[in-house]
């Protein structure tokens, strides 16, 4: 009986050994600073971004392409952000997968899962996460006032014109695995970022 009860105690231990861990390896993570070093590979029903902005905004005359997408009410949005996730704890900071939703100006640009485990050595540890964007934009492009401000934005960086910032706001929910189980965190971690038109086109 001794021993079925030191071999139950022993288990629980370990237990809670490896929730410590993990939970110790999420606040590391969720203490980790966070940049947009650049973001690629940027298109709209299939075209590229910076081919569609002109000085009067979204030039739909000359990309019937985009104007049949947004009749269609299906304008797919794709685009690779570069994260990096730099780790200034003396802990390793670790995650499963996590949920992630792209902000511009409050306006939801995309939202999806990266699914793959991510861990960021201790101590000013950095890893660069590339996080791809795969999004109908037909509800933002409808809205005229969202539609202005990202117009406006982009055409920031381009022709030498003045540069403008605006604010990218990244939420992350975090996934830590624990026993075979997925425990999601309670909330999202936001992530608000000033970044440079330029950065974009």
């Amino acid at each position: 009986m001794n021993k079925l009860a030191y071999i139950c105690f022993s288990m629980l231990l370990l237990s809670a050994c490896g929730l410590n861990k993990q939970v110790d390896q999420l606040k590391a993570f969720e203490d980790c600073k966070y940049e947009l070093k650049s973001a690629d590979s940027m298109y709209i029903a299939n075209i590229r971004v910076a081919d569609v902005i002109n000085k009067n905004g979204f030039d739909l005359s000359g990309t019937p392409r985009l104007a049949l997408a947004l009749l269609r009410k299906d304008v797919p949005f794709t685009a690779k952000l570069n994260l990096l996730i730099k780790n200034p704890s003396s802990e390793l900071a670790g995650i499963n997968q996590f949920e992630y939703k792209v902000l511009f100006k409050n306006h939801e640009l995309a939202n999806g899962i990266v699914d793959r485990t991510i861990s960021v050595s201790p101590n000013g540890g950095e890893t660069l996460v590339p996080i791809k964007v795969n999004s109908n934009l037909y509800s933002l492009l409808s809205d005229k006032e969202a539609q202005n401000a990202i117009t406006d934005f982009l055409l920031a960086g381009r022709e030498g014109k003045e540069e403008k910032k605006g604010i990218v706001t990244i939420k992350i929910k975090p996934t830590i695995g624990l026993g075979g189980k997925m425990i999601k965190y309670p909330g999202y971690i936001t992530i608000d970022k000033e970044i440079s038109s330029k950065i974009l086109l």
